[in-house]
């Protein structure tokens, strides 16, 4: 890993080796959801908040590029050109939309953040950061005790992480 100087903070940034092209044929080969043991980017990951300790959990979601389409069915006996198939822009981006499939696979946990990691010609892959509130050490830790708090359980499917927000055009 190369070490570079940043020049605001004067402090030394280690940059993470980019993932390889292997690393991509082999995810390409993984689940659409699938858990890994750590971070791609760890410089990255401790930005949003993850620890290396009991009930973080990383998983990485893979998303097809480009926007949706909408289903065939329900348009019969009209015209074609207003059954509008194709070329729609959704109004949740890939990674709102990742880290939704990622807490519909994980329902006991809480997504905190996530990240981009990678893309190739047809797939987008994003690391999704989630907490379990349930476990004790979750439950004790004053930096990420109010994830635990009732009014924040499935915060992914309300807008309420990073991601969610940015969609919602509540930041820049």
């Amino acid at each position: 890993m190369a070490v570079e100087e940043s020049k605001s903070k004067k402090t030394k940034v280690r940059k993470m080796p980019a993932v390889s092209r292997q690393d991509l044929i082999d995810w390409r080969r993984q689940k659409t959801v699938e858990r890994v043991k750590y971070p791609t980017r760890l410089d990255r990951a401790h930005t949003l908040g993850y620890k290396a300790k009991k009930g973080f959990t990383v998983v990485r979601v893979k998303i097809r590029k480009g926007g949706r389409r909408r289903r065939l069915y329900g348009r019969k006996g009209r015209k074609p050109k207003k059954a509008g198939l194709v070329k729609f822009t959704p109004d949740k981006s890939l990674r709102w939309i990742s880290e939704e499939r990622a807490q519909k696979r994980y329902p006991n946990l809480e997504v905190l953040n996530s990240y981009y990691v990678a893309e190739d010609g047809v797939q987008k892959w994003f690391e999704i950061i989630m907490v379990d509130p349930q476990r004790p050490e979750i439950v004790k830790d004053k930096n990420i005790k109010w994830i635990t708090s009732p009014k924040h359980k499935r915060r992914v499917y309300r807008g309420l992480t990073s991601a969610g927000k940015k969609a919602r055009g509540l930041r820049k």
